[in-house]
């Protein structure tokens, strides 16, 4: 099907896309994968998933035009992984445990990388893609490192760290004592104060990311979730000030409060 619409005659938007055109749109069905498994139904995770091929079919389509490997060639390098790497299931290994397939997964990749050639000495989170959402990348970093025993023992004591950066960030921002523009927002001083408010915050989040990857969540779908709750709501606002005639801009921090309160009402209900 994808050769017929690269082909001579075929469909000019097909003919005219490279594996750079096509980057935005694997990244856009991957979420929307994601959207979909939100959801629950299978009547939007069964099309989306079918998406989502049509990009894996699309990039080796253009790899078989160059020469260089094709769709077959991409099943059987995953099934050769898949069986190299789960030797507790198709050799004589044994795992007993979620936690020892991942350590012996670390282990079985860095053999590969060293037949192929790569440096003994490369580092477990050098696989770990630069270009992730940083909340994604947070996770898979750390992740990496838990699967040889750097990690916290229990929730309590990631709880803890998160209570540290709290304490040094309000130190941070103390520090700064940052000036108030006309709306009360927060203006940042001098770039020292401003680097190292930064810092803190961004410490602050990267545990975030690490309670949910110590609870099994993902951190980025855990805020999506959050960042779609608070979209609802806050229009839920809109809509309620926009019965009265009103727009939420013109209303006391007060009434906004009772706005929202009333939003996340409606939702338990």
């Amino acid at each position: 099907m994808q050769a017929r619409l690269r082909a001579p005659g075929g469909c000019p938007w097909d003919r005219e896309q490279t594996h750079d055109s096509l980057r935005p749109y694997l990244l856009e069905e991957v979420y929307e994968v994601l959207e979909a498994l939100d959801s629950g139904e299978d009547r939007k995770l069964v099309p989306e998933l079918g998406d989502l091929l049509l990009q894996v079919v699309f990039h080796a389509q253009l790899a078989k035009e160059e020469g260089r490997f094709d769709i077959g060639d991409v099943v059987e390098a995953i099934r050769e992984k898949l069986i190299r790497r789960h030797p507790h299931v198709f050799g004589t290994a044994r795992a007993r445990n979620s936690a020892e397939v991942l350590k012996r997964w670390e282990e079985i990749k860095a053999e590969e990388h060293r037949a192929e050639g790569e440096p003994g000495n490369r580092s477990l989170l050098e696989g770990v893609p630069k270009n992730l959402p940083a909340l994604s990348e947070a996770f898979q970093l750390t992740r990496r490192a838990s699967n040889v025993g750097f990690d916290w023992e229990n929730l309590e004591g990631v709880l803890a760290k998160l209570e540290e950066e709290a304490r040094e960030l309000r130190r941070a921002a103390r520090a700064a004592r940052p000036a108030r523009n006309g709306r009360g927002k927060a203006r940042a001083g001098n770039r020292k104060e401003h680097a190292r408010m930064e810092e803190e915050a961004g410490d602050l989040l990267f545990v975030g990311a690490n309670i949910a990857r110590f609870l099994g969540l993902d951190p980025e779908i855990a805020l999506k979730k959050a960042n779609r709750k608070f979209l609802h709501r806050f229009q839920s606002m809109e809509r309620e000030a926009g019965k009265r005639g009103q727009r939420l801009a013109e209303l006391s921090a007060e009434e906004l409060e009772r706005l929202w309160n009333r939003a996340k009402a409606s939702k338990r209900s």
